[in-house]
């Protein structure tokens, strides 16, 4: 979200075991704690996008009547000393090794993509089996999409 990796407030509150309103108390307290780099609600068109992609319910209809919060790797660390639980401990261990772990796999697959691009350069005046090989390569590397497996009875042919 506005180019961060992010985790809302009601999805910490969920792993920390508490109340979306108690984990934004602790953090209205702490308020010193948390800047802007560390934690920023959402404006409302990005909370309209977001309860319309995961069908949260309106205020009208006694869903959340405030904005939500998105907390930065920075943000969820500070929560440690906020919330200070066995259960938020061990949650925000877990949390952190995850960012660690994605900002790893982001890194390795960028420089991978770099080495490659360089390797495509240096012999593309070569072979085009060279070329084959190289387009083989980055199709394994890219994401490849799900595919839907039909499922039911099918009568023999």
């Amino acid at each position: 979200m506005r180019g961060q990796k992010v985790i809302l407030d009601r999805d910490l509150a969920e792993l920390y075991g508490v109340p979306t309103r108690r984990l934004n108390e602790q953090v209205k307290r702490n308020r010193s704690r948390f800047p802007a780099d560390f934690m920023f609600p959402l404006k409302p068109k990005e909370a309209e996008i977001l309860r319309s992609q995961f069908a949260i319910s309106s205020s009208r209809h006694g869903g959340r009547r405030t904005t939500p919060y998105a907390f930065t790797e920075q943000g969820v660390a500070m929560l440690s000393s906020v919330l200070n639980s066995e259960q938020a401990v061990r949650v925000n261990i877990a949390i952190m090794r995850a960012f660690v772990k994605l900002r790893e796999i982001i890194a390795t697959h960028k420089e991978l993509a770099e080495k490659i691009g360089e390797l495509e350069n240096k012999f593309q005046k070569h072979d085009s089996q060279i070329a084959a090989v190289f387009e083989a390569i980055r199709k394994l590397i890219e994401p490849t999409p799900l595919v839907k497996q039909e499922f039911g009875f099918k009568p023999p042919s």
